[in-house]
């Protein structure tokens, strides 16, 4: 069962691609609008895109988003506290 989730904000991209570098497992730069996308992650609403995924991928996706300059990128648990990165 996952226990953390991304919340991605990919409106507010501005297609650094420094998630790409540091986790290049999940995070894909798009060639059509030069923005990040959410490998296996869920579009919730126009804006927001959600992955779940547990202890095993933590650091990884921590470091994604503190490399993020403009914190499009959240990280919560699973009852929905953000984590600190």
């Amino acid at each position: 069962m996952a226990k953390y989730k991304i919340i991605y904000d990919r409106t507010n991209c501005i297609g650094v691609g420094s998630c790409a570098i540091f986790a290049d497992q999940f995070w894909k730069m798009n060639q059509k609008d030069d923005k990040a996308d959410l490998v296996g992650g869920n579009k919730v609403d126009d804006d927001h895109w959600e992955l779940e995924f547990d202890e095993l991928h933590l650091e990884e996706h921590k470091e994604a988003a503190r490399s993020c300059p403009v914190a499009v990128i959240k990280i919560v648990d699973k009852e929905g506290k953000e984590v600190q990165l």
